[in-house]
């Protein structure tokens, strides 16, 4: 039986800066997981997130984000390689837009100058849209292509021969954690879950607290190519009313326009990740397309399937839902890490460096906005 200090389970995003702040720290930990990178299955797949330094979801995002983008950047200087992709963000809703007014708020809050910005004028600057003329908008920058692709093949190289590409299952016991796989046993002093979608069939109890959804994504053929490449076409996130946001990419691969819904779609299974994004699933991003940013507008040309793991409104520590979980669970060994509810990528490195130190310092508790407290089960 092999030991080890920390065993992570899940090298997704989140698993994975976990992994490489523990082997950073000089801490004998081990990584499971037997989705490869590359795979298109599992939360961290496909090639691009987006990173925002400033977050309609919640003020306290802001210096997380900060956090966030040193240790990309580290990344980025160490490897050689793109991690992060600079570009400006563009918000948009109609009048009253909440998204659009926190984002703009939790701008101001750190001392930036406004970034509202009337439509006729970003319509201008960014001639890819036709955004009506009384919509609320903000143009940003601190914002990015996250290239998550690349992203788990370094994290996964960094580690080496630390990471067993095999599922894994734990039991847990009063002075440690085993885990089993289907060629060898481990026990480790504490383990870390970084399951995604999978989190609540490895924590029942946890179950009713999330739900995980299917969201259709899709690439689109521009109808002017020249208005959506990267330099001249922001990020961009469109709020056209109650549970109808949809979010955006530059063409920056050569692959077209890539769009998504942002609103929950059906909740589904852990392993429900086909059939691939339909033409119907898809129909309203398309229109929405055609209709707020027509140079982008055309026909579909690629597809993939996302799934959002989002947890439930909090009723202690009150909040809208779809916070993460990043907490010890109780009586036990073990550090909870999810559900990053469709918002979390670009939070990965500072995430990694929580779940690090929930692992190995004893007096470190993560803010409580992500505690299990908030919730009254775990109270």
């Amino acid at each position: 039986m092999r030991k080890c200090e920390v065993a992570v389970l899940g090298l997704g995003l989140m698993g994975g800066a976990a992994l490489s702040a523990l082997l950073d720290a000089g801490v004998d930990a081990l990584g499971f997981d037997p989705v490869a990178a590359g795979s298109d299955r599992g939360s961290s797949h496909g090639s691009c997130r987006i990173f925002r330094r400033f977050n309609f979801e919640n003020p306290n995002y802001t210096s997380l984000s900060d956090e966030a983008h040193a240790g990309w950047i580290r990344l980025q200087t160490e490897s050689g390689q793109t991690v992060l992709t600079e570009t400006p963000i563009l918000e948009a809703g109609r009048p009253g837009s909440a998204m659009v007014a926190s984002s703009r708020a939790a701008a101001i809050a750190k001392g930036r100058p406004d970034p509202k910005m009337t439509a006729a004028v970003a319509n201008k600057e960014f001639p890819a849209f036709n955004l009506p003329d009384d919509w609320d908008v903000v143009v940003q920058d601190g914002a990015a292509i996250l290239h998550t692709a690349t992203v788990m093949k370094l994290m996964r190289a960094r580690a080496g021969n630390r990471v067993i590409l095999e599922r894994a299952s734990f039991t847990p016991h009063h002075d440690g954690v085993s885990i089993r796989t289907a060629t060898q046993e481990f026990f480790a002093e504490r383990a870390i879950l970084a399951l995604g979608p999978w989190l609540g069939r490895a924590l029942p109890q946890l179950a009713a607290l999330l739900n995980v959804t299917r969201q259709a994504v899709g690439w689109f053929k521009p109808a002017s190519p020249d208005t959506v490449v990267s330099g001249r076409f922001p990020i961009f996130i469109l709020d056209r009313g109650p549970d109808d946001m949809v979010y955006g990419f530059p063409d920056f691969e050569q692959r077209g326009v890539k769009a998504a819904p942002h609103n929950h779609g059906p909740v589904v299974g852990p392993d429900d990740w086909g059939p691939q994004a339909s033409d119907a699933e898809l129909r309203p991003i398309g229109e929405a397309l055609a209709a707020l940013v027509p140079g982008a507008a055309g026909p579909i040309i690629d597809r993939d399937v996302c799934l959002y793991t989002n947890t439930a409104p909090a009723d202690i520590r009150r909040d809208a839902g779809e916070e993460f979980i990043i907490d010890r669970w109780p009586e036990s060994r073990l550090i909870v890490c999810s559900a990053c509810s469709g918002h979390g990528a670009k939070f990965a490195p500072a995430i990694g460096q929580r779940l690090a130190r929930l692992a190995t310092d004893p007096s470190y508790q993560a803010e409580p906005f992500f505690q299990l407290s908030r919730y009254s089960q775990f109270a």
